[in-house]
Order: structure tokens, then C-alpha cells, then sequence
């Protein structure tokens, strides 16, 4: 047996010399010849790697005298397997384990204590720990090493970084040398490809792990990006951050007259960060009024959505002198750095103030679609108890998503993936739905909201039968390109889109009718004749509510226009005659 401080791993699938004397005479057919020793021991190590694999992944007999416990689940581990693997765990067993006395049962051994850096999650230990037994490396678990972005191709996404990054944390620190060779490799690749944001932890394991090589390549990446030095402070190590600025400035050193202006107005600015930190706006305020400096210019929105208490943030916003919609240097809006953190309140809190879930970053990326980027399966689709938490990612991406959806000027973000694309075609179909229901309930009203939103061409596709539509909106016309297609479904949104908003702020009572009608799912009124007798009572029943609901609901908002020069004398009252047959397609 090698010898157990002996840190590279010796398992793998290559011949051995120690066995070769012992099986040189045989092949598996019996015979002689000179690669039968080798075929032998081929085997022998596959047969020894399942059989240790078996300890791991079969629980009926559990042999393990210790345990490990990571992200609060307990991992069983055969202390004598570790130590002859891995020089870190053979040093850690000869010190004895402090965390449990013996009496207690297995010594308990915690992964937050055991790399202090950064942390390795249950999947990734379990990654690593096979190759301990197994001398093979598994596949990575497609639930932690993806994004929940369906357009992804997962080759530079966060979660993808992220696990190599806890794989190679965990092979330095446990002293699997060829395993941190392999990782390093994989990361290499990532730091061009990634956006410059995702490569800040790589550059963290590469600084921590001592891989001069990946730490040398991710700080030129970094130096040549648009990151701003704030950012670098509050991310990376000290002397990271000051070799970073150093790189920056012997490009600059032209512009020292300039450097020097622009020194006395960054100190300002640093002023009110440091003010946000210790979350004193009142102390926001006053140097506000002081320096000079608006929270625009300070970007402090940027700031305490990336860093701040979420009540700061709100504090700040309920200042009302920031715009919500501010993009940085960068090109990020607030709410997009607010996606990137993670916090439901912060983003609640911007789209409530108005912030636009529609604006997008110079790489053509929503905030919907940098919460998915940064999102793994396993963490949206987690499973909560009664009375626990929901998943912070998954309402992040909730909230987001329906801010989407609730806003149809959305366009190219409702088609850059085939769920997006269903919500395109589904709010389409509300909005023709909508339209088609208030020329049926409302003529005049409806012609006139269409006349004032210009919307000339919506005539063109809202029929009053299911038999006039103008086509399945899925419809494929092989001469469209998608392009082509795109715009005419935009332009066909936009259209319906100001209608109903023209309804909604000239005939406010009439669209509150439309919105029960269709919340509630009522265009199944319309198919009186169907159903059990009770069920046609009722609906004639409801039906007759509804057509008072419309005559009360025009003489509204008739008489809350009557003075201001608009025709409105509808013939709402005659359009309820031929209702009962008309058929809508439903979502």
C-alpha cells in the first residue's frame, strides 16, 4: 500500500507493477502472452472499484466509523479508505477528532471547518468522495451543475462554474493532486467564455487553492473588463483588488489630470456608500445636500441593491429622488443587479417603485433571465415543508416572471425560449379574447378605445367569430421568417395592448367588468345549452347578472364622460341578443 500521506490518488485504470508478477502468465482465456497480465489487472481494479463503491452507494450494511456533515446531511466515510488517499485526512485522523468525544458514537466531522474558504455542497463531496473509492469521477449532477435558463448551454453558466469551483476546492484542500489539475483545466476554459461577474469566483479558488496559472489568467480577465473598483473592493481579497487597480492604472497614466478630478468626486460618492453600509440614510441625506452629488450620480441604488439591508433599499427608493430605471456604467439597471442578488424584497421593492422588468443588459439579458442564469434545478424546484420558506430563487424568478407576463410589451423576452414563447401566444390570445368580448359587450366604447389608440390594424384580427379569426396564432407560414414573424406578432401585441389601455382609462367600469368576466373564466356562459339542467339554470342565472353588470357599469362611464365631448351612446344593450352563441378560444 502506498504510503498514507502519499497526496496524489492512486486508483485508476492503468496497469500496476506490484501485481504484474502475480498474473503475467494469464489472459482470461487461459493463455500465455504478454498483455494478459495487464488485462488481468484491469479488471481486478474495475471489480475492486464497484466493490468499494457498493460501500457508498449501498446503505442495507453500513460499515462506516465516521461521518461527515455537509450542508446539514451526514455522509458516512470509512476513515482507513480516506487516510490512505489522502494525506489531509490521514493528518486529520492521527490528531484525533475533537468535534464529538467517542462516547457520542462516530466521530462527526464538519465540511464548514474542513475547507474554511469556501463551501463544498453534499453533491459535489459526493462527486469527490466516489473518485476517493473508485478511482472514476461521476458525471456531475445535472440538479446542481445547470441553470434554470432552458436556452442555456450550460458551458459557462454560475452553477455550472460554481460546482467545478467546490470540486476544486475540495481536491486542494483534501490534497488529490491530480484531480485539482483537471478541475484547474476545466476552469481555464470558463474564464473567457463566462461573463466577467461569474469569473469572481473562479479568481476566489484560484487565489485561495495557490493555482498561480488560473489566478494570473482571471486577473487579466478581470483587469480588462468594465467591472467597476467598488465592486472589486466588496468582492475579492485586498491584495487582489489593489494588483487589479494597479494593472488598470498603467494603462491610465495619461490621464492623471483627469484621475485627480475625478478623485475628489469619487471620495463623495465613497462617502455615501460607506453611509449605506452602516445604514443611515439620514446621513445619505446630508451629505446629498452637502457634496453636491445626487443618488444618480453616487448610483446608490446599484449599491444598496447589491449590498445593502433590504430596508435600506427601501428607505432609499421612498427618497424619491433616484431614478428606478438608472442604468450604471455598465449598462445594468437596478433590478438587474438585484437579480443577480437574489433578494425577493429588493426586487419587490423596485418593481414596485416602477422599476421596468422589460429593459435589458448589453448582452441582450432581463433580469428574469439573469435570476434563471444563476439559479440551479435543485434550488427552484426544492420542496418545502409546511410552515418553511419558500425557495428565495424561485420566488425571485416568480415575482419576475409575472411582472413579465403582466406587462405584454414584453416582445422578445416572451419567445427567447419555447415557455416564453407560450406566454407570448397566451397573452395574445387574453388580449383578442378581451378586445372581441368588450365589441360584444360594449361596440361603441370598444371602437371608440381602438380610435384613440390608433390601433386600426387590431380590426383586422378581432372577429366576432371563432369561424372570421384571421388564423391559429401558431399557425406556420413557410414564406415567415422568424424574424418576420416576430415583428408581426409584437406589432399584433402592441396593437391590442393599446386598445386595452385606452378601455381601461376612458371606460374604467366597463374594463372592470371585462376583468371578472375573464378572471373568473365566464366565457363558459356563452354555451348556455351545455351541462346538466341545474348547471344551464344557473348559468341563465349568472348571465342575467352579467348583463346587468354591463348596462350599470356603461351608464358609469357615461356619465363620467358626458362632459368631456366623447361619443359614447353604445348599443351594449342590443349586443347581448346575439352573445349566446358565440364561441371564443379559450387559453
Amino acid at each position: 500500500m502506498m504510503n498514507s500521506t502519499e497526496p496524489s490518488s492512486y486508483l485508476s485504470f492503468t496497469s500496476s507493477s506490484h501485481l504484474s508478477n502475480d498474473s503475467s502468465s494469464f489472459n482470461m482465456s487461459g493463455s500465455s502472452g504478454p498483455d494478459s497480465g495487464a488485462s488481468l489487472e484491469v479488471l481486478s481494479l474495475r471489480k475492486l472499484g464497484r466493490n468499494l463503491e457498493q460501500l457508498l452507494d449501498d446503505l442495507t450494511f453500513d460499515y462506516s466509523d465516521a461521518e461527515v456533515i455537509v450542508e446539514d446531511l451526514s455522509v458516512g466515510v470509512h476513515r482507513c479508505i480516506l487516510a490512505a488517499r489522502s494525506g489531509f485526512f490521514h493528518n486529520l485522523f492521527v490528531q484525533g477528532n475533537t468535534s464529538s468525544p467517542p462516547k457520542e458514537g462516530k466521530p462527526k466531522y464538519y465540511m464548514k471547518e474542513l475547507v474554511p474558504y469556501h463551501k463544498v455542497g453534499y453533491e459535489a463531496f459526493l462527486v469527490f468522495l466516489s473518485y476517493l473509492y473508485t478511482g472514476k469521477l461521476k458525471a456531475s449532477p445535472l440538479e446542481v451543475s445547470t441553470c434554470v435558463d432552458g436556452t442555456c448551454a450550460h458551458d459557462a453558466c454560475r452553477p455550472a462554474i460554481n460546482f467545478v469551483v467546490e470540486l476544486t476546492y475540495a481536491s486542494a484542500i483534501f490534497q488529490i493532486t491530480e484531480l485539482v489539475s483537471l478541475f484547474q483545466r476545466r476552469l481555464l476554459n470558463f474564464v473567457e467564455k463566462a461573463f466577467v461577474e461569474d469569473v469572481i469566483p473562479i479568481l476566489l479558488v484560484s487565489f485561495h487553492c495557490q493555482l498561480d496559472q488560473l489566478l494570473t489568467h482571471c486577473i487579466h480577465r478581470v483587469a480588462r473588463s468594465d467591472l467597476d473598483d467598488i465592486s472589486l473592493e466588496k468582492e475579492l481579497p485586498f491584495e487582489i483588488a489593489k494588483n487589479l487597480k494597479s494593472l488598470r492604472l498603467q494603462s491610465q497614466s495619461d490621464k492623471e489630470n483627469e484621475m485627480d478630478l475625478d478623485n475628489t468626486h469619487e471620495k463623495r460618492i465613497r462617502r455615501i456608500h460607506k453611509a449605506l453600509d452602516s445604514d443611515d440614510v439620514e446621513l445619505v441625506k446630508l451629505l446629498l445636500s452637502e457634496s453636491g452629488i445626487t443618488l444618480d450620480d453616487a448610483n446608490a441604488l446599484h449599491y444598496a441593491a447589491a449590498y445593502c439591508d433590504p430596508k435600506v433599499v427601501a428607505e432609499v427608493l421612498d427618497l424619491g429622488v433616484a431614478d428606478v430605471n438608472l442604468r450604471n456604467d455598465r449598462g445594468y439597471t437596478v433590478l438587474h443587479v438585484a437579480a443577480m442578488r437574489k433578494e425577493p424584497s429588493v426586487i419587490v421593492s423596485l418593481l414596485t417603485k416602477g422599476a421596468s422588468a422589460l429593459e435589458t443588459t448589453s448582452h441582450g439579458q432581463s433580469a428574469v433571465t439573469l435570476c434563471r442564469r444563476l439559479t440551479r434545478p435543485k434550488d427552484y424546484g426544492a420542496k418545502t415543508k409546511q410552515g418553511q420558506e419558500t425557495s428565495k430563487d424561485r420566488i425571485c424568478i416568480d415575482v419576475l416572471e409575472r411582472e413579465m407576463r403582466r406587462n405584454p410589451l414584453a416582445g422578445d423576452m416572451y419567445i427567447s425560449s419555447p415557455a416564453m414563447a407560450d406566454d407570448l401566444h397566451a397573452w395574445l390570445l387574453y388580449l383578442e379574447n378581451r378586445v372581441a368580448f368588450a365589441r360584444l359587450f360594449f361596440p361603441t366604447e370598444a371602437k371608440l378605445a381602438m380610435d384613440i389608440a390608433h390601433a386600426d390594424s387590431t380590426s383586422e384580427f378581432i372577429c366576432l367569430s371563432a369561424s372570421e379569426r384571421s388564423g391559429n396564432l401558431r399557425e406556420v407560414d413557410l414564406n415567415e421568417t422568424p424574424t418576420m414573424q416576430q415583428k408581426r406578432l409584437r406589432s399584433r401585441l402592441d396593437a391590442l395592448n393599446k386598445t386595452v389601455e385606452m378601455g381601461r382609462r376612458y371606460f374604467p367600469h366597463c374594463s372592470q367588468v371585462l376583468d371578472k368576466f375573464l378572471e373568473e373564466d365566464l366565457p363558459d356562459l356563452f354555451y348556455l345549452e351545455k351541462g346538466t339542467p341545474d348547471e344551464q339554470r344557473i348559468k341563465r342565472a349568472r348571465f342575467t347578472e352579467l348583463k346587468d353588470d354591463v348596462q350599470k357599469a356603461f351608464n358609469k362611464d357615461k356619465a363620467k364622460i358626458s362632459g368631456s365631448g366623447l361619443s359614447s351612446s353604445s348599443s351594449s344593450s342590443s349586443s347581448q341578443k346575439g352573445c349566446v352563441n358565440y364561441k371564443v378560444t379559450k387559453k
